[in-house]
């Protein structure tokens, strides 16, 4: 087994404890990025939106970016 299995192994033990734990981090980094940019807060709502979206499928069991699996690899031409 490798590392990266192990790892995805561990990740699905543990999915719901690493979703809370990213989403805890979202929240914070929308507060902080809320006052340091203030003016802004439309645009870091839509930033903090997005990577909630992504931290859904974190442990592999959702797909949180459906067209990603047609877009071309790095170094190939679409």
């Amino acid at each position: 087994m490798s590392v990266f299995d192990r790892g995805k192994d561990l990740m699905g033990e543990h999915s719901d404890k690493i979703e809370e734990l990213a989403e805890q981090g979202i929240d914070k980094g929308e507060q902080a990025a809320g006052q340091r940019f203030a003016g802004h807060e439309e645009h870091v709502g839509m930033a903090a939106d997005k990577a909630r979206e992504m931290a859904e499928g974190i442990d592999g069991r959702t797909d949180p970016a459906p067209d990603a699996r047609n877009a071309p690899e790095a170094g190939q031409n679409g």
